[in-house]
Parts: C-alpha cells; sequence; structure tokens
C-alpha cells in the first residue's frame, strides 16, 4: 500500500486541501454545517488528487524511464508498480470520486466527469502546450469551488475568487519546478514556460503570477471587510512566497523540493487555518 501512497504523493494533497476546507466553511456559514459532508469533501479530495496524480505517472511512464532525475525513483519506471496497476488504481479512484461527488447533490454529480477532464487531461498537456502549468493550476483551482458547491449546490463570487488565486498560485510554483527539466525537455521536445522563456523569463513569469495571487487575496480582504486573522494569515503566505523565491537561483536548483513541496505546502496550511478562523470568527 506504501508503494501507491508514494505514487501520488500523498502528502502533496495539502496545496489544495486548505482551500477546498475555505469553501466548504464559506459554504456552511450561508448553509449550514454537517459532518457528512466535510468527510465527502475530504474524500473528494483525496480520490481526484489520487486519480489525477496516478493517471500522470501513468502517461508519463516513458518519459519518466528516460530522464535520469525520475528514472529511479518513481515507482513505475523502477518496477516497484505495473503501469496495469497504476491505470486500475486511477480508475478506482476515479470512480470513488463520481460516486462521492452524487452522494453529495446532483449538481456536484453533473460536474465531476468535466473536473476529472481537467486533472486528468492536465497529464498531456506538456506535450502540446507551455500553458500546461495554467492546466495543473486550474486543476487545483477547482478545490474552493468543489468545497462550496458540496454544502450550497450553487456558484458565488467569493470562492470563484480564492479558486483564481490557487490557479496564479499554483502556475507559479509548477513553473519553478519544471526549472530542473528544461534541458530534458527540450531534447525530447516537451512544452514548458523555462523551454519556451528560458530560465531568467521563466521565474520572473512565476515571480507575477504569485504577485497577481497575492493582489487577488488582498482584494478578497478589502471585498468581504476580513478581519486581522485574515491578513496575518495573507502575511505569512506573501512572506512564504518570497522566501521560496530566495532560495531559486538560475545556476543552483538544488533547493527546488524545499521551494516547491515545504515552503508552498506550509503555505497553504497556514493562510488556509488563518482564512478559517477569521470566517467562524464572524
Amino acid at each position: 500500500m506504501y508503494k501507491y501512497f508514494s505514487l501520488v504523493k500523498f502528502s502533496h494533497t495539502i496545496f489544495a486541501m486548505p482551500f477546498a476546507l475555505i469553501g466548504f466553511i464559506l459554504a456552511s456559514k450561508t448553509c449550514g454545517f454537517a459532518w457528512i459532508s466535510l468527510l465527502y469533501v475530504v474524500l473528494c479530495m483525496v480520490f481526484a488528487r489520487s486519480a489525477a496524480m496516478g493517471f500522470n505517472r501513468y502517461i508519463d511512464r516513458d518519459i519518466d524511464k528516460k530522464n535520469t532525475r525520475t528514472a529511479n525513483i518513481r515507482e513505475i519506471p523502477n518496477g516497484s508498480i505495473s503501469a496495469q496497476n497504476a491505470l486500475i488504481f486511477v480508475s478506482i479512484n476515479s470512480l470513488l470520486f463520481i460516486v462521492t461527488t452524487l452522494q453529495i447533490n446532483t449538481l456536484c454529480f453533473f460536474l465531476s466527469p468535466i473536473a476529472l477532464i481537467i486533472i486528468l487531461g492536465y497529464s498531456y498537456t506538456k506535450r502540446y502546450t507551455a500553458l500546461c502549468h495554467l492546466i495543473l493550476g486550474l486543476g487545483l483551482a477547482l478545490a474552493p469551488i468543489g468545497g462550496y458547491l458540496a454544502v450550497c449546490g450553487e456558484f458565488k463570487l467569493l470562492p470563484i475568487l480564492f479558486s483564481a488565486s490557487v490557479l496564479f498560485w499554483v502556475s507559479g510554483f509548477d513553473i519553478i519546478y519544471a526549472l530542473q527539466d528544461e534541458k530534458f525537455d527540450k531534447k525530447h521536445k516537451l512544452y514548458s514556460i523555462p523551454v519556451l522563456l528560458g530560465k531568467e523569463k521563466a521565474i520572473k513569469l512565476s515571480k507575477i503570477l504569485h504577485i497577481i495571487s497575492v493582489i487577488n487575496l488582498a482584494f478578497i480582504g478589502v471585498l468581504t471587510v476580513f478581519g486581522i486573522w485574515f491578513w496575518i494569515g495573507l502575511c505569512i503566505f506573501t512572506g512564504l512566497l518570497i522566501y521560496q523565491h530566495y532560495l531559486i537561483k538560475i545556476h543552483d536548483l538544488d533547493k527546488i523540493n524545499l521551494a516547491f513541496f515545504t515552503t508552498n505546502g506550509i503555505a497553504s496550511i497556514i493562510f488556509g487555518t488563518f482564512v478559517m478562523i477569521e470566517i467562524l470568527s464572524q
């Protein structure tokens, strides 16, 4: 079982989970809280994330085998999980995701195939467009909207604005992550922002996307007249994004895992926690 947790990098579910919970708490203040709804939201996040990551590993298995960075550490290329078993794992998680949405409400059920198309379809995009980072961002950006829909069953502006920030935030840090494969991607005719623009301009674009994300969150704070807890969370979130870019040097990418995994995970947890405290305190 552990190898499947490793396959999907289960711990990375934490990137979007706090934002899904923000959407859920926002909706609960309006439409009422239910533990079973919270359980369904968490399950949907886990199933969707597992399906998406497992499918990415399945689709990229030949690419990962050629890449010296991934050949020995990823489960399908190193033989610890077969491609067939990985695809079965993806199918089971996709089915569980759809079944769980059916327990939530009709709207979530009808939208579930669209969500799967986005999060699974991302795996193909780097073969066709450098905008693949934005597609990944869009996939994770579904979290706040999904958390809200699970409770209220309707679209509202505030969770959509939170989703916009997630899109720019995730797209920005995925560009950073892609820096380490720039030469490999170029050689194998794969698309990415670092391949398209070069490392220096790619880092600049990542910074711009993160600035947009922070500005949008600040706009949310002003729009909703959020109090001190929200602004403390936003300041810490912003500080961690700044620290992330401080770690990344064009000619020294040794700290990419620290910048990508650790810093963004902590930023998401802290910001999500402070925002939920703010919402619940109103």
